[in-house]
């Protein structure tokens, strides 16, 4: 395991942050962090960088601490510098004996080119998370703990940061805390569960996600949907319809199998005018929720 803590316990005075946990990070691993706010995620990954002391409990990272690098969710840097002075003044408080354009690279990779000779005092909260980005990265490191990474970022720049994470899979190892659930089931081979302190689950994403799909498929169909909602409800191994108006049915079904050999019949003796058909597959927001409430 590249990180490995064992009970770990973070207190402020009176109140609890941190219960006893055991993490194991994988090396070369994306583990995702997820959690409701004040579950700890922060508070876990300040011990974990050496920003704050545990109050019991130890960690281990298998790696020089001069390999570690972290990205808080609000990066700030002195509003004076430029965006590649950031990334340079990064490059060498870390040593990075790469090459100097190396700079230039990770500056093109978080899309910041254009504004990479502008002063950051200038720049948008997204573009701070952008050149936050690139000084974590800029020295290669081999431990990447990252804070809601792209909770500032439009579409595009989301999309521009879990590319990059997941081309640093097998290269590094990423730690990263972030609620947006979707983003932790693309990119993340493990994950954890994080609720008051203590962790919940901890594991492959496959082995969470796994057996917890109730059977049920998506069917889209054009209208008139009132004559096949009726005809699907009439089913004896159809537990449920469920449909909004807009043609997007949900189909409960007794069980996946039945389903497979039943269903496109159903649909064509109605004479449903059918759009898409597929089932329903387990979602990270499904689990969370129910491990959590």
């Amino acid at each position: 395991m590249m990180i490995r803590t064992d009970g770990l316990t973070k207190r402020y005075g009176g109140r609890t942050a941190l219960d006893g946990v055991d993490l194991a990070v994988p090396e070369g691993s994306v583990y995702g962090l997820v959690g409701p706010n004040g579950a700890g995620k922060t508070t876990l990954l300040a011990l974990l960088a050496g920003l704050r002391r545990p109050t019991a409990g130890h960690m281990t990272i298998s790696a020089p601490r001069q390999h570690v690098a972290i990205l808080p969710d609000t990066p700030q840097f002195d509003p004076w510098l430029t965006g590649r002075e950031v990334v340079s003044l990064a490059r060498k408080l870390v040593g990075s004996p790469g090459p100097a354009g190396r700079v230039d690279e990770v500056l093109g990779d978080a899309g910041l080119t254009e504004a990479a000779d502008r002063r950051v005092g200038g720049y948008s909260r997204g573009m701070l998370q952008r050149l936050g980005i690139a000084a974590t990265v800029v020295g290669a490191p081999e431990v990447l703990l990252l804070d809601e990474p792209a909770s500032a970022l439009d579409p595009a720049g989301r999309r521009e940061v879990l590319d990059l994470l997941t081309r640093l899979r097998g290269r590094a190892t990423v730690l990263l805390s972030s609620h947006i659930l979707a983003d932790v089931q693309e990119v993340s081979d493990t994950v954890g569960v994080l609720r008051a302190g203590r962790l919940l689950y901890q594991g492959m994403l496959e082995d969470l996600l796994v057996g917890r799909a109730v059977p049920a498929y998506r069917v889209v169909v054009r209208p008139p949907v009132e004559p096949v909602v009726e005809r699907l409800r009439a089913q004896e191994w159809i537990t449920g319809v469920d449909h909004g108006g807009d043609g997007r049915l949900r189909v409960g079904v007794r069980s996946l199998v039945e389903a497979e050999a039943r269903l496109a019949r159903v649909l064509a003796d109605c004479e449903a005018r059918v759009v898409s058909l597929a089932p329903e597959e387990p979602d990270l927001e499904d689990v969370f929720l129910e491990l959590t409430s």
